[in-house]
C-alpha cells in the first residue's frame, strides 16, 4: 500500500489544511517520508457529520451482518499485518516480529467481538410480560435492551501502535455496540495508522455501508482532540495515556452542554506483593520473573508491574539478586517517543529524590532515543513517607519495596491508589496473609494475580483492563475483553408496544434466537 499521508473521513481522502507532519524514527531521531495531514476543526466536524448520518442506519444493522462487517475487518488486518509491521517498527522502534503478533491480536480482537454480536447477549434483552389482571394495577408489558449509545471518538495510544490504536480494542468493541467512529490518530505513528485506517474504510465500503462509519482524524498540538471532545454530536470518548491528558479531556466533557462520559486509561504501577514463604522458597526466581516482564516493551506498557513489594527474611536477598542480575544485562533500547524517552528522565531523577536509592543499571545507552534499565529500592517507612514512590514511572525502572513486617505490609497495601492491577506470589502456607491483602486490593484495582505478573493479559470474556481512580475514570468498565463493549450501550425500555413494531430481540417469537430474561427468570 502506498501511503498518501491524507485524511481517511468517510469515504473521501481530505488533504492537509493545518500543515503536514513526519513520522520521526526514534531508533535513528530521523524523519521518515511522506508528509502527512494536519486537519483541524473542520475536518473533526466533518467527521462527526458524516458519523452522526451514517448512525441510525448502522446501529440498525443485523447482528448477522455487523459480525460479518467485523470479521471482514480482521481478514483485511491480516491480509496487510507483514506491511504493517514493517511500518509501525520504522516509526515506534519496536522489533517487527512483535508487532506481528500485536497485528494478529488486533485481528483476533474484531473476530472474538463478532462472535459476541452473533450471539446477542450484549443486548441484554429483558421481558416482563403484561399483567392485565394484578390488583390493585395492572400491569403494562415492558422489554428492555441495550442500544448504541452513538457517535464516539477514539483516541489511539502510543504504546501499542496497532491492537490498542486505529485498528484496537475500543474501536473493534465501538463497532460491536453498533457505534461509529470517528478516531483521532496519534501522531507517533501516522503511517501505520493510514495503513489501518484504509483496512477498516475498505470493508465499510465493501459491505455498503453509509461511509460515515468509519473515519479518522489527527492534527498538531490539542486542538483536535478537544474539538473531538467538544463536538455536540458525538456522544462518549476513549482514551488511552497519561493521568494529565485523560483528566484534561474528562473534565472538558463535563463541561459540556450535554456531559458525557470519557473513558480514560491511566496510571498503573501494578504492585506486585511477595509473601513470605513464597520468597523464602523462591526469592530469586520471582525477581528474575518481574525483571524479565517489567522489560517487555522498554518498559512502556500500561500493565507492567513496576514496583515489588516483600518483607524483609528469608528470600529478601535472592530476590533482589534475581532482580538486579536481569536488570543489569539489560541492553538498552530505543524509546517510542522523545517526549516519552524525556518524561522517563524525569521519573528517574523523582525517583532519587523520594528517596530511592538506584541500586542496579542495565548497559548504558548508545542512541539519543535510548531507554537504560534501572532498579531502585526503598524501605517501607521511606515508601510510606513520600508518595511521589508510588507514581508510574513509563519506562524500564522498577522500584524494589523492603518492609519490616506484615502489618507494614499491610499498612503499604493501603497507600496504593487505584491500579488495573495487583499481583501476589504465595504459598499455602501464607494463605492467612493473603486473605487480608484480598478485601485491600480489591478496593484498589481491577484484576487480582496470583503467581504470575500483571503483563501479559488475555483478551478474553473474563479480562479486566480497568480499576478505580487513576487507573481509570469509571472503574465499572473495562477496556480489555469482551465487556468492553458495554462502554457504548445503553438500555431502552419499550412499553405496551404492538409486537411488529419491537426490535428482533425483543419480539415474542424471538427470531434472533438470543438469550433473554423473561420476567426475571
Amino acid at each position: 500500500m502506498t501511503l498518501t499521508g491524507m485524511l481517511p473521513i468517510g469515504a473521501a481522502d481530505i488533504a492537509a489544511t493545518e500543515g503536514t507532519m513526519k513520522a520521526l524514527n526514534p531508533a535513528t531521531n530521523r524523519e521518515i517520508e511522506p508528509d502527512f495531514t494536519l486537519g483541524g476543526r473542520a475536518e473533526v466536524d466533518l467527521a462527526a457529520r458524516l458519523a452522526d448520518e451514517a448512525f441510525d442506519a448502522y446501529s440498525h444493522t443485523t447482528l448477522a451482518a455487523r459480525a460479518a462487517f467485523l470479521e471482514r475487518i480482521a481478514d483485511n488486518l491480516d491480509a496487510v499485518r507483514a506491511e504493517l509491521a514493517g511500518r509501525a517498527a520504522l516509526e515506534t522502534g519496536l522489533p517487527a516480529a512483535q508487532l506481528e503478533v500485536e497485528a494478529a491480536k488486533a485481528a483476533t480482537q474484531f473476530r472474538q467481538f463478532a462472535e459476541v454480536v452473533r450471539r446477542g447477549r450484549f443486548l441484554q434483552a429483558t421481558i416482563d410480560p403484561a399483567q392485565p389482571e394484578r390488583q390493585p394495577r395492572p400491569r403494562m408489558d415492558h422489554r428492555m435492551q441495550k442500544i448504541a449509545i452513538g457517535p464516539v471518538a477514539i483516541f489511539g495510544a502510543s504504546n501499542f501502535p496497532i491492537s490498542y490504536s486505529v485498528a484496537g480494542g475500543d474501536t473493534a468493541s465501538a463497532l460491536a455496540a453498533g457505534c461509529t467512529v470517528v478516531l483521532k490518530a496519534h501522531n507517533a505513528h501516522p503511517g501505520a495508522s493510514e495503513i489501518m485506517a484504509r483496512a477498516i474504510r475498505k470493508v465499510v465500503q465493501e459491505c455498503g455501508l453509509p461511509q460515515g462509519v468509519f473515519s479518522m482524524v489527527r492534527g498538531a498540538g490539542n486542538a483536535v482532540g478537544e474539538a473531538l471532545v467538544d463536538h455536540p454530536l458525538i456522544k462518549a470518548v476513549t482514551f488511552t495515556g497519561s493521568e494529565g491528558g485523560g483528566m484534561a479531556l474528562y473534565r472538558r466533557a463535563q463541561r459540556r452542554p450535554d456531559p458525557i462520559p470519557v473513558f480514560t486509561e491511566m496510571t498503573s504501577v501494578n504492585p506486585t506483593f511477595v509473601l513470605p514463604h513464597a520468597l523464602s522458597v523462591r526469592g530469586g526466581a520471582i525477581g528474575d520473573g518481574f525483571a524479565e516482564r517489567m522489560l517487555v516493551n522498554v518498559g512502556q506498557a500500561c500493565l507492567k508491574p513496576a514496583i515489588l513489594l516483600a518483607v524483609e527474611g528469608p528470600g529478601f536477598d535472592a530476590l533482589r539478586e534475581g532482580l538486579s542480575a536481569r536488570i543489569a544485562s539489560a541492553p538498552a533500547r530505543t524509546m517510542l517517543t522523545p517526549d516519552i524517552h524525556g518524561a522517563y528522565r524525569t521519573g528517574l531523577e523523582r525517583l532519587e529524590a523520594g528517596g530511592a536509592a538506584r541500586i542496579t543499571e542495565g548497559a548504558s545507552p548508545s542512541a539519543d532515543l535510548d531507554g537504560r534499565a534501572a532498579l531502585f529500592e526503598v524501605d517501607g517507612t521511606g515508601f510510606l513517607a513520600d508518595s511521589t514512590l508510588s507514581e508510574e514511572v513509563f519506562g524500564p525502572a522498577a522500584l524494589l519495596v523492603k518492609v519490616r513486617d506484615e502489618e507494614e505490609l499491610i499498612a503499604v497495601a493501603k497507600s496504593f491508589r487505584g491500579q488495573l492491577s495487583a499481583a501476589m506470589h504465595m504459598e499455602d502456607a501464607d494463605a492467612a496473609l493473603a486473605r487480608r491483602l484480598l478485601p485491600i486490593l480489591e478496593r484498589r484495582t481491577g484484576r487480582i494475580v496470583v503467581n504470575a505478573f500483571a503483563h501479559p493479559q488475555e483478551v478474553s470474556h473474563a479480562s479486566i483492563h480497568g480499576g478505580p481512580f487513576p487507573a481509570t475514570s469509571d472503574s465499572r468498565f473495562t477496556s480489555v475483553g469482551m465487556s468492553a463493549i458495554d462502554r457504548f450501550l445503553r438500555p431502552v425500555s419499550y412499553q405496551g408496544f404492538p409486537d411488529a413494531l419491537l426490535p428482533e430481540a425483543l419480539r415474542q417469537d424471538n427470531p434472533l434466537g438470543v438469550p433473554r430474561i423473561v420476567d426475571g427468570a
